[in-house]
């Protein structure tokens, strides 16, 4: 089992350059991830204080826009609200850190996905546009891993050491 996740979490060496065009989208996209997506819908120490979401709570708002989408969704509408809101707030800070980037990488895609397709197809390419950025972003990320300036990076040396 620790073979598999040093695997998982150990990056893919580029040079130099690559890192840092690594490292930029990575910072961007994990600031705002955790910000502006999952602060607002899960209660995180920097979610606005007019939202009353206590730690890791949901706003009482979201899973009623879960279940909308309906199927599995209106089945249920709290776990996949938790888990959309926790992959955006805490993914996003895991994004930010590369710490276990890969498998929250998997987990933002597939909850765009879901934006993308559920919320906002009906909108138009202009409104999908943001989750379809990080789609992208979450594609390079599982398969590059976070670059050698991350935890993934640092955690991976320690162990080979």
């Amino acid at each position: 089992m620790t073979l598999w996740l040093a695997r998982l979490t150990k990056p893919v060496p580029v040079p130099l350059a690559g890192d840092v065009l690594l490292l930029v989208p990575r910072l961007v996209c994990g600031f705002m991830l955790t910000v502006y997506f999952g602060a607002p819908k899960f209660g995180l120490p920097w979610s606005p204080p007019e939202n009353g979401l206590g730690f890791f709570e949901v706003a009482f708002w979201f899973p009623n826009d879960v279940a909308e989408f309906g199927g599995l969704f209106a089945q249920f509408p709290n776990t996949l609200a938790w888990l959309g809101a926790f992959a955006e707030g805490v993914g996003g800070v895991c994004i930010l850190l590369g710490l276990l980037a890969r498998p929250f990488a998997f987990l933002i895609m597939c909850t765009m996905l879901v934006a993308i397709f559920f919320q906002q197809w009906q909108a138009g390419y202009w409104n999908m546009l943001p989750a379809t950025g990080f789609v992208w972003f979450s594609l390079f990320t599982m398969v590059l891993g976070a670059g050698r300036f991350s935890l993934d990076a640092l955690i991976s040396r320690e162990r080979a050491s």
